[in-house]
């Protein structure tokens, strides 16, 4: 007999596959697949690349029993995100962006090339670099790891200080490494919006209380100290004071610390996850379900994907993260989405403890085409939030919202707990006739929090329950 845990564990499951199937792929036998970049070539295929160097070329992506995958690159450096551009493959090493071609049409790569490089490497274990992402006009993007641990004497002046970590670094087509903001402390998951904005997923640690999403541009500087020693370079385009205040909240470093921007949306901590990672954008057409055009993002330790949607506030990005998907055989770090609109999640837990049942895999999220009742959208109004819904709302299940709101400590002890922590005063929510909008009045919004919702079980004029309860919306600015 199941016990109550157990039971309600696999109803939640029963649940989610109503909605969105997990399936897995069959991989090569005898391989350590740590699937840790993902990038859909032109003619529909899927290339995997794994940490460990390799890159594999799944020739029927969309059948997960039979992939026929080949191998088409080895020998590369701990491999932490690829991309597809102009006719190649560009895999970003430790050191290097390589931009990898099969020249002779035998389905091998037999042409290596240095794509950017001159970022810092001293030899210590916490030195990631992630990427690429191209912008329109083709410069390249990567983001950089702080460093942690002991360096190797043989890097010469990087091991006392290799320059340029816990920075993202644009090369431009013409091969020339620019710094172009500042501020990460392990940037691993790097992406874009469906206008080819640029998000990053930093992980909780020194500077960074739990998972945040930032919107990168230049000259940005997003708190994690260890940066600021190039940003004192003349060539920086960020401009801070050469040491900042420790201690204080994320609400009051809005205001007082030079140069600081926030994310736009904060995960909080255990609820939305523990590490955040790859960002993928659903631009799908409606293949995948009610979310066009929102962003997905990697969970680590708990091996799920979350859901975010933004909007534009006094010019700025903010909004809110869902809860997604949860029960994947392991921590999801590269996300893609295939052309029939399915999302690719590679996976590996080497390093970190995740969630699962194995150490490494490649697994896919389908529709159903079973629309779920869920907030499709959660805009901020000049006096409280307005919660869309994918399906119209039985005005009999509206009952009262809870929630509250608290901000971060700004620190460079490692993580931080919720503070400041204040119920949110609602004072009315409307559904709207047509049942698909609810409008919710608070009198105590508050900027450089997060606002937190706990709906109640509502239900659609179909009878289908809500997924998700929760709603967490980070409040950067306020409407005028």
């Amino acid at each position: 007999m199941l016990s109550l845990l157990a039971l309600a564990t696999f109803c939640h499951a029963q649940e989610q596959s109503d909605y969105y199937r997990i399936e897995t792929y069959e991989l090569p036998k005898g391989v350590n697949f740590e699937a840790s970049g993902l990038a859909v070539l032109p003619d529909g295929k899927l290339a995997v690349a794994l940490r460990k160097g390799e890159i594999w070329i799944a020739q029927s992506p969309s059948n997960v029993a039979k992939p026929s995958f080949k191998l088409f690159a080895s020998g590369l450096h701990e491999i932490l995100g690829l991309a597809w551009r102009d006719g190649a493959l560009y895999a970003t090493q430790r050191s290097e962006v390589t931009k990898l071609r099969d020249v002779n049409g035998d389905g091998v790569a037999d042409e290596y090339l240095t794509a950017a490089t001159g970022w810092g490497v001293s030899g210590n274990y916490h030195e990631y670099a992630y990427g690429p992402v191209f912008d329109q006009e083709g410069n390249l993007y990567t983001s950089l790891n702080t460093g942690m641990g002991k360096g190797w004497k043989g890097a010469g002046e990087d091991e006392k200080h290799a320059p340029w970590r816990g920075w993202v670094m644009r090369t431009t087509p013409e091969g020339k490494m620019e710094p172009w903001c500042a501020g990460f402390r392990s940037p691993c998951g790097i992406g874009q919006d469906a206008d080819g904005e640029i998000f990053i997923t930093d992980q909780q640690g020194n500077w960074m209380p739990t998972t945040p999403l930032f919107h990168i541009r230049k000259g940005a500087y997003f708190s994690h100290a260890d940066s600021i020693t190039d940003a004192m370079r003349p060539e920086s385009p960020v401009k801070i004071a050469a040491k900042q205040a420790d201690g204080i909240t994320v609400a009051e470093a809005m205001k007082t610390v030079q140069g600081y921007t926030p994310p736009a949306v904060w995960l909080p901590y255990v609820k939305m996850g523990q590490s955040g990672t790859g960002i993928v954008c659903d631009k799908s057409g409606g293949k995948f379900g009610p979310f066009e055009k929102q962003l997905f993002l990697g969970e680590f330790v708990l091996s799920g994907v979350n859901r975010v949607f933004l909007e534009k506030v006094g010019g700025e990005f903010q909004g809110a993260c869902f809860p997604f998907v949860e029960g994947l055989q392991c921590a999801a770090l590269a996300l893609t989405t295939l052309p029939d609109g399915s999302l690719v999640v590679g996976e590996s837990n080497r390093g970190w403890n995740s969630k699962g049942n194995r150490p490494f895999g490649l697994q896919k999220l389908v529709w159903t085409k079973k629309t779920p009742l869920e907030v499709q959208k959660m805009e901020l109004t000049k006096s409280g939030f307005r919660f869309t819904f994918t399906l119209p709302v039985d005005k009999a299940s509206v009952g009262d919202l809870t929630g509250q709101s608290y901000t971060y400590p700004f620190q460079s002890k490692y993580g931080g707990e919720e503070l400041d922590a204040k119920p949110l005063q609602i004072t009315s929510s409307t559904l709207s006739d047509d049942g698909l909008t609810l409008e919710v009045v608070i009198a105590n919004l508050r900027t450089g929090y997060v606002h937190e919702f706990e709906l109640p079980q509502l239900k659609a004029k179909d009878g289908t329950l809500l997924w998700h309860r929760m709603a967490y919306y980070t409040v950067n600015r306020l409407k005028e």
